[in-house]
């Protein structure tokens, strides 16, 4: 905006100049101030505004302020003008920085339908990856199920060790060789007390851990009970060792079987020994099974040197061996007690023969499994 001949007043007179304002648009640190320049005329326009004013002061005077007015106006009018062509420029570039906003959020919002796609493409293979999951977990319960009912059924006490030989698992039968329950889990199994005669129990535990080499062993406990204890090294799929697993079967049954098989064998040696009559007992391949005193005279032989060992190579003369096996293995067949002369090698006599009774010995299927052959003792 320019203001022309605008007259101010001095020391003693006055003088004439123009005023320009301007805006200021840049640098920004400066945008939004104003600019005002005040520009004195040349002398020679302030002399002929005098001039005129002098030659015909009313007229003059009039003229020179309509001009002025005129001017002025037309000033305004050009600057409203500069003014609309800078706010239209500014309405152009905003009109840019619009359209390129615009495009932008055309494209963020493209990305974000993208992403969005994607995000529902993961979420549905997530769905996916959490039913197989869960699908996974309820087949691990299943199995873990089985397991356990599985291990219960067997009625064997079973313990499961970690490398520290903490409890890891029991099964409900070690609850009557130990005093465990659930809380027991995670502690030392060495902290629990028992009924079984095991002092070495840990030394053993840690010594299949050091040696990875099982250890089996027959231990009674103070109430009468026998167990045959497996400890055993526990390990996982990948071949790594994890632990131990230590079980206890309950043996009680067959010690006591044992023990009467023992009294009953004790006894049956006893008879033999106590007979004067010569007692072999052989198996189906002519191994001595048993041996009594009187046989021992005969053939002045030792139960423990002839035991295992084939009867017909110790004690029939080699001519007549393939005979003795025919006629044996004749009394197998027939299945039939009878009677049977052998040439025998006796203590005294190389080759004396002997009529021998042959009683046939049968298994629970009704097979022959051996003979015991015997000689009464002379009067």
């Amino acid at each position: 905006m320019v203001l022309h001949h605008v007259k101010i007043g001095t020391n003693g007179g006055t003088i004439i100049i123009n005023v320009n304002i301007h805006w200021i648009n840049k640098p920004e640190t400066l945008y939004g101030k104003l600019m005002i320049i005040f520009t004195d005329l040349p002398p020679a326009l302030a002399e002929a505004s005098s001039k005129k004013t002098v030659k015909n002061p009313k007229v003059s005077v009039r003229e020179l302020e309509l001009e002025e007015e005129l001017e002025h106006t037309r000033e305004e009018m050009q600057n409203v003008l500069e003014e609309m062509q800078t706010s239209q420029e500014e309405l152009k570039s905003t009109n840019e920085e619009l359209q390129s906003t615009n495009e932008e959020l055309q494209s963020t919002n493209e990305e974000l339908t993208t992403s969005k796609e994607e995000m529902q493409s993961l979420n549905e293979e997530l769905q996916t990856v959490n039913a197989e999951l869960q699908s996974k977990v309820d087949e691990f319960s299943r199995v873990n199920n089985d397991m356990k009912n599985l291990l219960n059924s067997t009625d064997i006490a079973t313990l499961f060790l970690d490398k520290e030989l903490n409890i890891r698992r029991f099964t409900n039968q070690a609850t009557k060789i130990f005093k465990l329950i659930k809380s027991d889990i995670g502690r030392p199994f060495t902290d629990q007390v028992t009924n079984l005669i095991y002092p070495e129990l840990a030394d053993d535990a840690i010594e299949v851990l050091r040696t990875l080499i099982f250890i089996e062993k027959q231990i009674p406990a103070k109430d009468g009970r026998w167990f045959n204890i497996r400890i055993m090294p526990y390990r996982t799929f990948d071949d790594r060792i994890d632990g131990l697993v230590i079980t206890f079967i309950n043996i009680s049954e067959s010690k006591l079987i044992e023990e009467e098989l023992n009294e009953i064998l004790q006894g049956y040696r006893l008879f033999l020994n106590s007979s004067a009559e010569i007692i072999i007992k052989l198996s189906t391949d002519w191994k001595i099974l048993e041996f009594n005193s009187a046989a021992e005279s005969f053939f002045d032989k030792k139960r423990k040197d002839v035991v295992n060992q084939n009867y017909v190579d110790l004690f029939i003369p080699d001519p007549f061996q393939n005979k003795t096996k025919k006629e044996l293995s004749k009394l197998l067949k027939q299945a039939k007690n009878d009677k049977i002369e052998m040439q025998v090698i006796s203590a005294v006599n190389k080759g004396i023969k002997i009529e021998w009774l042959v009683n046939v010995l049968f298994n629970k299927l009704h097979i022959p499994s051996g003979m015991i052959i015997t000689k009464k003792a002379e009067n």
